[in-house]
C-alpha cells in the first residue's frame, strides 16, 4: 500500500484519504491502483455499507493527475508509461461510477482534473465555501478526460463546453448550481458529517441534507445566457467568431482566455463532448477518452504546454498547429480512431 493514500475502515464505512499534501494530492499511478484495490475489496465485503473519499490535510481535495510522469513518458518512452497510468486511472473512474455502495466525495478545496475524475462519479458530491473546481487541461495541451466528456456534456445548456474550453474555475456555490455537487456544506460541518455517516451509513443522503446550508448566489448563473449563445456551436471557429463580434468586456476576457489554449485540444474537447453526449454507457466514454489520451499524450502540444505552464512557468506555449484552422478534420479523426487490437481500454473485472 502507498503512503500517499490513507486507507482504513470505521466499522461499516470504508475511508480513503488522499495524502500527498505538497502536491495538493495529485494522483500517482500507485494511488490509483491502491484506491481501486481497496474499492474492490469493500465491494465484496458485506460489512462495508458506504465509502468516504476525502483528503488528509492541506488546501485541496485533489489537484489532478501526475503531470510530471505523463510529460516524462511523452518525452522518453513514447507514451508507454503514460498510457498505463491513464488505463488504470480510467478504470478507477469507471469503478467509482458503477460502484454499488454509496460513495461520498468531499470536494473541499481545489478539485481539478484527476480530482474531478474521482469525485464526479460518486453518488454524493459535497462542495464547500473552499471548493475550486476546474478542468484546465486545454491550457497544457491535454483535454478534459477522466470522464469529463460524459459529465460536462450532460450539464445544462453549453456550460460544459464553456468549462472544457476555458478551464474556468467554479466555486462551491457554482458547483451546486450546475449539479456538479449534490450538497453544499460549510467546512465546519464536514467532521460532523463524516462522524454521522460512520455511525449510520444507511442514512448518507439524509445526513448530508440535514447539514446542508443554502449556498451563496452562483455567480456563473448571470452568465449562462452569454455562455449558451457564444458557445452554441460544436465548431471552435464559430465560438471564436461569436466572441469576436461581441464588444462586451466579458466576451473580450473569454476570447483572450481561449487564445492561450491549445487549438488542437480545444477542437478535441468539442468533438469529445459532442460524441460523449450520444454514448449510452460510461464505459464507452472511457474507451473513447483512452483513445484520445493515447494520441494526444505524444503529440507536440502536451509536452510543450506542460513546459510553458508548469515547468518553466513562462506561459508562452508554441502550439502545433498554431491556429484552429490548422487543426484538420483528418487530424481529429486520427486522434479519435480505434486503437489496434489488444490496445483498447477495458474496465476492471
Amino acid at each position: 500500500m502507498t503512503e500517499e493514500l490513507l486507507i482504513h475502515t470505521h466499522g461499516p464505512v470504508g475511508h480513503v484519504s488522499l495524502n500527498r499534501p505538497k502536491a495538493i494530492h495529485a494522483l500517482t499511478h500507485d494511488m490509483c491502483r491502491a484506491m481501486s484495490d481497496a474499492l474492490a475489496d469493500w465491494a465484496a465485503d458485506d460489512a462495508i455499507e458506504a465509502v468516504i473519499l476525502d483528503h488528509a490535510e492541506g488546501r485541496g481535495f485533489c489537484a489532478g493527475g501526475d503531470i510530471n510522469l505523463l510529460r516524462h513518458s511523452a518525452l522518453n518512452d513514447d507514451g508507454k508509461s503514460g498510457r498505463e497510468f491513464f488505463h488504470d486511472e480510467y478504470r478507477l473512474n469507471h469503478q467509482l461510477f458503477e460502484y454499488d455502495k454509496p460513495v461520498v466525495a468531499f470536494m473541499d478545496g481545489i478539485t481539478m482534473g484527476g480530482g474531478v475524475g474521482i469525485a464526479l462519479p460518486c453518488k454524493y458530491r459535497v462542495a464547500t465555501e473552499n471548493t475550486r473546481f476546474a478542468m484546465p487541461e486545454t491550457g497544457i495541451g491535454l483535454f478534459p478526460d477522466v470522464g469529463g466528456g460524459w459529465h460536462l456534456s450532460r450539464l445544462g445548456g453549453r456550460l460544459g463546453q464553456f468549462l472544457a474550453l476555458t478551464g474556468a474555475r467554479l466555486d462551491g456555490a457554482e458547483c451546486h448550481f450546475a449539479g456538479l455537487a449534490t450538497h453544499y456544506l460549510p467546512t465546519e460541518k464536514l467532521a460532523e458529517a463524516k462522524a454521522r455517516i460512520i455511525d449510520n451509513p444507511s442514512r448518507v443522503g439524509g445526513i448530508l441534507s440535514e447539514l446542508s446550508v443554502k449556498p451563496p448566489e452562483a455567480r456563473i448563473e448571470a452568465n449562462c445566457e452569454r455562455i449558451n449563445r457564444h458557445f452554441a456551436s460544436d465548431r471552435y471557429e464559430d465560438i471564436l467568431a461569436s466572441l469576436e463580434a461581441d464588444d462586451s468586456e466579458w466576451a473580450a476576457k473569454e476570447l483572450a482566455t481561449l487564445r492561450t489554449k491549445s487549438p488542437q485540444t480545444c477542437k478535441v474537447a468539442l468533438r469529445q463532448l459532442a460524441d460523449s453526449e450520444k454514448l449510452e454507457s460510461f464505459a464507452d466514454n472511457m474507451r473513447m477518452e483512452y483513445r484520445i489520451a493515447s494520441r494526444v499524450l505524444t503529440r507536440p502540444d502536451f509536452a510543450e504546454g506542460v513546459r510553458a505552464v508548469i515547468v518553466d512557468k513562462t506561459n508562452d506555449p508554441e502550439w502545433n498547429p498554431p491556429t484552429p484552422e490548422g487543426v484538420s478534420d483528418d487530424l481529429l479523426d486520427s486522434i479519435f480512431a480505434p486503437l489496434p487490437e489488444g490496445e483498447e481500454w477495458t474496465p476492471r473485472t
